[in-house]
């Protein structure tokens, strides 16, 4: 069996024993053994295909495996993976054994919460894997289905409206999406002879820019509603303040990035002449959803609500350089793609940890903590440090390469979009500062003296994060050099 296949394999493998768990014990252990396997897997392929660049595989893409599904659709079962997927995977592995490590002693229906949480994840690593659109789509959908039931039943506040909400717009943007899909579809080959395969669909070229001009912005709206694309963001913020910290972090880390990631590999890639036509468009709405997102933060009280407003921010970096249409804004989305996913797990997961222990949010209601847990509040200090940008956390270059791509445009219109853009970094500033200053500073409450400190699941998870922060800042060239090679192969038309 290829080594792929088994990115899907052995999540549904993890999910079909955990059917047969009975307790809260067995159904973490089932979870994390799985999900560790899932992990050294990704790892194993990092290094294959580190070693397979290294001696000179240059295909588009590599371990790829194709095998009809549907005859009549002429649907395939064809993937593959190149440096950026790998990254994502690599990505999704570690935030999932995370959350499970933030989840240890959840007690309200362990099994299903468990399944779930795996099911959701399944969907993440089939749709990175995909290189056949309906076959992606499908991934697509069981990676976003399984949201309604984790906030639904296991969130808290008014969690049966944010599930609600965030199901029918992500639902109506998957329907923009499939209209685009085929769309793409019935006109992905000269001859008559469709495919939903996308380097087939690339290398035909056959889609009139007529058409790509109607089907962009509807595939463009598609992804970007889950990647927090202005004006269709509104799901998210309340979504993260009713989902429980596991979920929270894979609905920010993981699952936002299909957004970015479906416009990348997809939209941008198989109609350039369409992402020329309306990127000006797109650039006024990502840059606004960049702006409001920091602004709307620092009005925020509530820790849940000034992260999930962050992510709005930070995710429009990621359509904003990817809107740039040069290598190194590109290079830069793709590394914030990754920076994020890891500074907003960990941001929930030391969200929850400070919920758990004081049951409450409000940033007004936290001052001196860092007294009282200080090993959780000088890992949220560290993630606030990562998130405005201080050199030496990933933040940092993912930023600066994403900016200095954009000032690279010689259009003036470009240059003032990034400007404004950058703008955002004082704000990013402001609000995390605030927080921060709080925690350290003021006589903590009487009530929160003798809270328990941090234990040793919640340690591992937070370490495991702050690990990548700081690896991907310390060492940027290292992660550039698997993104590179993907930025290149799917986004020739546009590199100048």
């Amino acid at each position: 069996m290829d080594i792929l296949t088994l990115f899907v394999i052995v999540p549904a493998l993890t999910v079909g024993i955990l059917l047969f768990t009975k307790n809260l014990r067995q159904a973490r252990l089932t979870a994390l053994a799985g999900m560790l396997i899932q992990t050294a897997m990704a790892f194993h392929l990092l290094w294959r295909y580190w070693q397979e660049r290294s001696a000179g595989n240059d295909a588009v893409m590599l371990f790829t495996k194709d095998k009809l599904w549907f005859p009549t659709w002429g649907i395939h079962y064809h993937i593959g993976v190149d440096g950026i997927s790998v990254l994502m995977i690599m990505l999704t592995s570690l935030i999932v054994v995370a959350g499970i490590f933030v989840s240890w002693k959840i007690d309200d229906l362990p099994k299903e919460f468990f399944i779930s949480l795996i099911m959701l994840a399944t969907g993440v690593f089939g749709f990175f894997i995909s290189l056949d659109l309906f076959t992606m789509f499908v991934f697509y959908e069981i990676a976003v289905i399984p949201m309604y039931l984790l906030i639904g039943i296991w969130g808290s506040g008014p969690r049966e409206y944010a599930a609600m909400k965030l199901t029918l717009m992500l639902m109506g943007a998957s329907a923009l999406l499939l209209v685009a899909i085929l769309g793409i579809y019935f006109h992905s080959s000269p001859d008559g002879h469709y495919t939903f395969n996308i380097l087939e669909i690339a290398k035909n070229a056959a889609i009139p820019p007529a058409m790509q001009k109607i089907f962009f912005p509807l595939a463009f709206i598609g992804f970007g509603t889950i990647g927090a694309l202005f004006p269709f963001h509104t799901w998210s913020p309340d979504g993260h303040a009713s989902a429980p910290t596991a979920v929270s972090m894979l609905h920010a880390g993981v699952l936002m990035k299909l957004g970015g990631y479906g416009i990348f590999r997809v939209v941008m890639y198989l109609m350039p002449q369409g992402t020329l036509f309306w990127t000006d468009f797109f650039l006024v709405l990502a840059v606004i959803g960049v702006v409001y997102g920091a602004y709307s933060a620092i009005r925020q009280t509530d820790l849940k609500y000034i992260n999930a407003y962050s992510s709005v921010s930070h995710l429009g970096l990621v359509l904003f350089g990817l809107l740039m249409l040069n290598k190194t804004a590109w290079n830069g989305a793709m590394l914030q793609s990754l920076s994020h996913g890891f500074i907003t797990a960990l941001f929930f997961a030391l969200i929850g940890m400070i919920y758990g222990r004081t049951h409450t949010r409000d940033v007004t209601r936290m001052r001196g903590i860092l007294r009282i847990i200080p090993f959780i509040a000088t890992a949220y200090i560290i993630a606030g440090m990562a998130n405005l940008g201080l050199p030496g956390f990933s933040g940092f270059v993912a930023e600066m390469n994403i900016f200095v791509g954009g000032f690279l445009n010689n259009d003036l219109f470009k240059q003032t979009m990034t400007v404004l853009a950058a703008s955002s970094i004082v704000v990013t500033a402001v609000y995390i500062l605030r927080v921060v200053g709080m925690m350290i500073y003021g006589k903590p409450k009487e009530e929160y003296r003798g809270i328990p400190q941090a234990q040793w699941y919640e340690k591992t998870a937070i370490y495991i994060l702050i690990f990548f922060i700081s690896a991907i800042g310390m060492i940027p060239s290292f992660w550039i050099k698997f993104i590179e090679p993907g930025v290149e192969n799917f986004l020739k038309p546009f590199l100048h």
